[in-house]
């Protein structure tokens, strides 16, 4: 039976805290062994304290979390693994980056991957793009023979400011919804704060890290540093074309934004109804990785020196490293939703509501602490917007803005209770504080400068 204790999901979350730090960082445990203690255990806290919380749950709950998370990322993680693998291999990463920088210049490339991951990752889930474009900065790197902190930084401060900012992005979408906002505004307001987030978080602070940390590269996602620093030394004969170098890409992109396009149209010409079934389908990013896992393996075949038995063991040899990220990435969320099964953030939520600060901090608070408390971005920005939504009326600004810093409080420190964070690391080849120095830092750096922002923007255009 639970125990009364007022406290007991702040309790929760310095346990698992003390936890994580223990078994991550002092004791060095596989990071999908210690994350399963760290669940388990706060399942057990959960049960002492949480009324009709039982310890069977501490166990149930975790199995079930950590199945609904590889249900999400499962296949296209191993699918991602699938491409990464094939373009690194085939040297189709290759010429794509020497297409960005003959477009941007050697030395800018950063530009390159900042600018493609912000746009990719407005139709395309954050998890989607960092699959697609993480191969492309470690060729970079490879090529370049340094600068990969920025490289890094680039692609996930490009993705992560979309995924709070702009619609369709589900998470700003679900909020702007909740409170009422036009989605056309939403999308206009989110560009503007997404514009200096991005810039301050992966450019400015992107080349002020790699200037202090040198992170080398890694064998990661089934491909070695020496395969890798041998594609880049190819000459430009042996590698594919443009096209078909950037054709999983864009498959991926184009099948993923389908349904998106299609469900914007379809109020215009009615007849797209008759296609949204096959869309539904061939645009699920489970369909859509596989069909773009398939064009870069057949591409790594055309390309490569290997017997299709050999070619087969890559393949396979591959799908192990991303099963393993699979599995990382998914007991990290279960540790986020055992930690959020506590009450954490309904408890800091409550304390903070009636505190006398202006209602825009208030919402990028609430959203703040639930997200650093459970792990969750879309989880946190939901929960402060369903406690913000009757406040909305009260604002002396239009309510967009309150859309706005609720992104930004649930984009705020990624840490080890975020499946994104174990995601970046174990794809970018990261160690954890490399990880918490460029992937925790920067969603930090978008939560403030997007706090800024808004206050900034709402001061001068309220549009009230």
């Amino acid at each position: 039976m639970a125990i009364e204790f007022a406290h007991s999901p702040l309790l929760t979350f310095a346990i698992g805290l003390t936890l994580v730090v223990l078994l991550l960082v002092v004791w060095d445990l596989p990071a999908f062994v210690g994350l399963a203690i760290a669940a388990f255990s706060v399942g057990v806290v959960n049960a002492v304290f949480v009324p009709e919380f039982t310890l069977g749950q501490a166990a149930t709950q975790t199995a079930t979390a950590f199945g609904n998370g590889m249900a999400g990322i499962g296949i296209p993680i191993l699918m991602a693994a699938i491409v990464g693998k094939s373009m690194l291999e085939s040297g189709s990463a290759q010429r794509i980056v020497r297409g960005f920088q003959s477009l941007v210049g050697k030395n800018n490339s950063e530009f390159a991957l900042w600018g493609s991951s912000t746009v990719l990752a407005i139709p395309v889930f954050f998890d989607s793009v960092f699959y697609l474009l993480a191969p492309l900065a470690r060729s970079m790197r490879a090529r370049m023979g340094k600068n990969y902190a920025l490289y890094i930084v680039a692609v996930g401060a490009g993705g992560a400011t979309a995924h709070v900012f702009i619609p369709p992005t589900p998470g700003p979408l679900a909020v702007a919804s909740e409170i009422g906002v036009d989605l056309g505004i939403t999308m206009l307001i989110g560009v503007a704060v997404a514009i200096p987030s991005a810039t301050m978080s992966g450019l400015v602070y992107g080349h002020w890290i790699n200037n202090r940390l040198d992170i080398p590269l890694r064998d990661s996602m089934g491909t070695t540093k020496e395969e890798l620093e041998e594609r880049a030394s190819r000459s430009a004969e042996s590698l594919p074309g443009v096209l078909e170098s950037i054709a999983p890409i864009v498959l991926a992109v184009v099948l993923v934004s389908s349904l998106t396009l299609v469900n914007a149209l379809e109020s215009f010409y009615p007849a797209l109804a008759n296609v949204t079934p096959v869309v539904t389908f061939i645009g699920d990013k489970n369909v859509a990785l596989t069909i773009a896992a398939i064009a870069a393996a057949l591409t790594y075949l055309r390309w490569s020196d290997l017997s299709r038995s050999e070619w087969e063991g890559e393949l396979t040899e591959a799908l192990k490293s991303g099963g393993n990220i699979a599995a990382i990435t998914a007991m990290g969320g279960a540790f986020g939703a055992l930690l959020a099964a506590s009450g954490i953030g309904p408890y800091f939520a409550d304390g903070l509501e009636g505190i006398g600060i202006g209602l825009l901090v208030t919402a990028w608070l609430i959203a703040a602490i639930v997200r650093i408390a459970q792990g969750s971005a879309t989880a946190a920005m939901l929960t402060a917007a369903g406690i913000m939504a009757p406040l909305a009326s009260q604002l002396a600004v239009h309510p967009v803005y309150l859309v706005m810093v609720i992104g930004a409080g649930g984009n705020i420190c990624s840490w080890y209770n975020d499946s994104g964070f174990w995601l970046v690391k174990e794809i970018g080849g990261l160690t954890q504080t490399e990880t918490l120095k460029t992937w925790t830092a920067l969603t930090t750096i978008i939560s403030i400068t997007g706090l800024v922002s808004v206050l900034v923007l709402s001061t001068l255009f309220p549009l009230a």
